[in-house]
């Protein structure tokens, strides 16, 4: 993710301009973090007190230059109207979020007007168009063939969510006014890997780290990733 972020970026914004980001259900503050470290100033907006509170922790301890450039809000990503006005960040990231909201185009909708001109929409969903992938590597035969029907599932928090399908985000990033520049696959080849596993070695973890990469812009093999990465651009 970061460096199809970063990528994007590159490809936008001139070198060494210091961008306004916002960063929609920051969760822990991974990316807000890694990019306010790169220089830019990011608003991170979390509803959940708990991950608000992880997020907190780890910005106190950075740096006081990069603490500056950080500030971090409660709140709903349904609700960036009640707290910023249009048009006032640069990038806006919404990464896993989108699955546990049920009708999520006024949520899009809302996020697209927070974009300057020209700015980007980064979005990280499930991906609806593989979701039998899992259960049938998992020999769950059952599951995989109601996967087929339904952008619905269970999640491994035993929540229940949703998917999306890449056609349907499409034609609602269309819609909203900041059109499907680029998208890519994520975790092709690691679904299923638990977080808490220990990592491979730095040299194999690069080369699993480069194969993703190129999974992930290559077809057909993004297409059957878990998730998808989508960036759309402001007009």
């Amino acid at each position: 993710m970061g460096r199809q972020v970063d990528e994007q970026i590159a490809q936008r914004f001139p070198v060494g301009q210091r961008l306004r980001v916002l960063d929609v259900g920051m969760g822990q503050g991974t990316q807000a973090l890694r990019l306010a470290r790169a220089g830019h100033r990011v608003t991170g907006l979390e509803q959940d007190p708990g991950m608000l509170a992880v997020a907190r922790a780890a910005l106190e301890a950075e740096p006081p230059g990069i603490q500056d450039r950080v500030e971090l809000l409660e709140g709903d990503g349904r609700e960036t109207g009640a707290h910023f006005t249009p048009g006032s960040f640069d990038i806006v990231l919404c990464h896993g979020v989108l699955m546990y909201v049920p009708e999520p185009d006024g949520m899009l909708a809302g996020l697209a007007r927070m974009l300057a001109p020209g700015g980007l929409l980064s979005l990280l969903v499930r991906n609806g168009d593989a979701l039998a992938m899992r259960p049938g590597l998992d020999g769950d035969w059952q599951g995989a063939l109601a996967a087929f029907e339904s952008v619905d599932y269970t999640n491994r928090l035993g929540l229940e969510v949703r998917a999306d399908r890449l056609c349907d985000l499409t034609a609602t990033l269309s819609g909203i006014g900041a059109p499907l520049h680029a998208w890519y696959g994520v975790r092709v080849f690691t679904d299923g890997t638990e977080a808490g596993e220990t990592l491979p070695p730095d040299e194999d973890l690069e080369r699993l780290l480069a194969a993703e990469d190129r999974a992930g812009r290559t077809d057909p093999y993004r297409s059957v990733a878990a998730l998808l990465h989508l960036c759309g651009v402001r007009g």
